[in-house]
């Protein structure tokens, strides 16, 4: 069993149909304008994606604040794709200082995993693997993305509100 400091768990209910939440988490495009990050092409299982921070659309405020990060570049690997129900992928968690190679670095692993619920949609976002980061930047690393996950959590709530 993973200890508390290896996983980040956030849910969300969105009074949003469960294909539209589908395709804001599995489209990649979608995906891009609420998390704020350009990537190169189609998530497809096993597939490494280069991606670009970009600003959110969906918030001035965070966009703002995602300014920070614009053009800091990072890849994703696409891990497993099941339609409407699970979206998952690896990275390198909190990988934003320039000039540092995270490469050899073992990976933290996103799930997105969507459950029916009346009047929408459960959105569950885990991500694990945090006591394989190198201990000089764990703590760090857990923490940014936990109130990371918190800032996306709102933003995909505010996506999937959106007109389609």
């Amino acid at each position: 069993m993973a200890s508390a400091s290896d996983r980040i768990e956030k849910r969300v209910f969105l009074r949003a149909p469960r294909e539209r939440v589908w395709r804001a988490i599995s489209d990649y495009q979608q995906f891009g304008a609420w998390f704020g990050v350009a990537f190169d092409r189609a998530f497809v299982e096993g597939v490494t994606l280069a991606g670009t921070c970009v600003p959110t659309t969906v918030d001035p405020e965070v966009a703002k604040q995602q300014e920070t990060y614009a053009g800091t570049r990072f890849e994703i690997v696409i891990d497993r794709i099941e339609p409407m129900r699970h979206f998952s992928f690896r990275w390198h968690p909190f990988a934003v200082e320039v000039g540092v190679d995270y490469s050899h670095e073992p990976m933290t692993t996103v799930t997105f995993a969507l459950e029916a619920a009346d009047g929408g949609t459960l959105l569950i976002v885990t991500e694990t693997g945090f006591d394989g980061v190198p201990l000089a930047r764990r703590l760090a690393a857990f923490e940014a993305n936990d109130e990371g996950w918190t800032e996306q959590i709102a933003l995909v709530e505010k996506y999937v509100m959106l007109p389609a």
